[in-house]
């Protein structure tokens, strides 16, 4: 059992990323079908973690060659983890080059447990190819960080990670919107990069003291930008009023539907999916933070949306488990999930957000110092 958090930004910290990993693992086992197809196979609604969606997981398509399910996290907690470990070395804020100079040789460099493969294994054989975009423009292709997101396909492969942005501006979605867009510039354009800064705020909201689901979300529509804002604004709207996140379900994809691009079938892309554009949005944020509303800021009930909403349920319960798990702390998280998790995985989950808290403390201070030396400049002046 992991110790007791020893303050309230430790507990929120903790909170976040395994509330997030929690979300990822559920959401992992059913990823890609439909809400129907789900109560098909596992005989009514999923409610916590199930096994693979089939038995024959290593070659049947499209898993192969993939272990998801039996509380195995994915890549969106892999490469959240990873984030963890370039904030932890540079112990500051990040930049789209921190991202070339720290994040990617991480993903080409050393092993790691991958538990979907069931093995020590490169990031790098992990990762979608929106991922290893990442490697292919700045590791082998030297193109400016700041610009390298741009021709990437345009889907949460930047949003999904960007959890530590939030954590590391806890308090100020404002910083932690701007940063979250240089480093996912490296990643990606558009509305990708658009929905990283818009999650990075929310968990930023989050992590602020009293804070409420409602707060959360306002911040985000604050600073949301194009389709991405309406896109928020429509969920939000669809979500007033509801309060079962069954009944969520198809009230939160219709709303959505008039922005995302990826059309009906998940599996058959439509032929403008993904592009970019200023009128469209990624679906998994703005579901996400529906869910954040339904739940009330309840982690297992907005886990159970964001899984049973189906598509590409791990993101969006990543994203739903790390704004509800900043907003009720680490006892918020249910431990019987977090736990079988956690061994499932061989992955230590509190660490990270524990190594967060470290360096959220560090940056305040070093931003103290600059904030004075800008202050005493201006005195100067006037």
């Amino acid at each position: 059992m992991p110790e007791k958090a020893s303050t309230a930004l430790e507990e929120k910290a903790v909170g976040a990323l395994v509330g997030s990993a929690v979300g990822d693992a559920i959401g992992g086992a059913v990823e890609g079908w439909t809400p129907e197809a789900i109560r098909e196979r596992h005989g009514g609604w999923v409610t916590g973690i199930v096994g693979p969606w089939y038995d024959d997981w290593r070659t049947a398509r499209p898993i192969a060659p993939y272990h998801k399910g039996d509380g195995h996290i994915t890549d969106d907690t892999l490469m959240t983890h990873a984030l963890v470990e370039v904030y932890d070395e540079r112990r500051s804020h990040l930049d789209a080059y921190a991202v070339a100079e720290s994040l990617v040789p991480k993903m080409l460099n050393g092993t790691r447990w991958v538990p979907e493969l069931e093995a020590d294994a490169l990031l790098l054989q992990r990762v979608f190819l929106a991922e290893k975009w990442l490697v292919a423009r700045l590791h082998y292709g030297h193109v400016d960080p700041r610009e390298a997101g741009v021709g990437n396909i345009v889907n949460c492969g930047a949003a999904m990670y960007m959890a530590p942005v939030g954590i590391a501006n806890a308090g100020d979605p404002e910083g932690a919107y701007a940063e979250a867009l240089d480093v996912a510039g490296a990643h990606q354009s558009s509305y990708g990069r658009e929905a990283a800064g818009v999650f990075a705020a929310a968990v930023a909201a989050a992590m602020t003291p009293g804070a409420t689901p409602a707060s959360a979300v306002e911040a985000a529509v604050a600073l949301a930008k194009d389709g991405t804002r309406r896109a928020v604004e429509a969920v939000v709207e669809a979500a007033d009023g509801v309060t079962d996140w069954e009944e969520a379900i198809p009230v939160l994809r219709k709303a959505i539907e008039p922005y995302d691009t990826v059309g009906p079938n998940y599996r058959e892309l439509s032929m403008d999916a993904r592009r970019p554009s200023r009128t469209k949005a990624i679906e998994e944020l703005p579901v996400a933070l529906g869910f954040v509303l339904v739940a009330e800021g309840d982690v297992r009930r907005a886990v159970l949306g964001g899984t049973n909403y189906g598509r590409d349920a791990d993101s969006i319960a990543s994203m739903a488990g790390a704004i509800t798990g900043a907003l009720q702390g680490h006892d918020g998280v249910p431990p019987d999930w977090a736990e079988r998790i956690a061994e499932a995985s061989k992955t230590d989950l509190v660490e990270p957000g524990r190594v967060m808290a470290s360096v959220v403390r560090d940056i305040l201070a070093a931003d103290a110092e600059r904030w004075a030396r800008r202050a005493a400049a201006l005195d100067a002046l006037v």
